[in-house]
């Protein structure tokens, strides 16, 4: 996931919009913390691959982590008895 870096160097900034790009029946697998200012912070292994990095168009204040994306197999509600 690429996001605006932090003094942390796992630890990256999104904002809260960009979690509509998110592919359907998917969602981020990591505790996001919201940061009161549309943003969100989250923490992953970060990206330091060479032929990994090469592949992404940064900004200098951005960087890139691994975090899992997983299906969503649940939908919220449960069967009446």
């Amino acid at each position: 996931m690429l996001g605006w870096k932090t003094p942390t160097p796992e630890t990256i900034e999104i904002p809260h919009l960009l979690l509509g790009f998110a592919e359907p029946d998917t969602f981020i697998g990591a505790a996001m913390t919201d940061t009161g200012r549309g943003t969100f912070t989250l923490t992953g292994r970060p990206i330091t691959e060479p032929d990994t990095l090469d592949q992404l168009t940064m900004e200098s204040y951005e960087t890139a982590i691994e975090v899992p994306k997983n299906r969503r197999a649940f939908y919220g509600g449960t069967e009446e008895d």
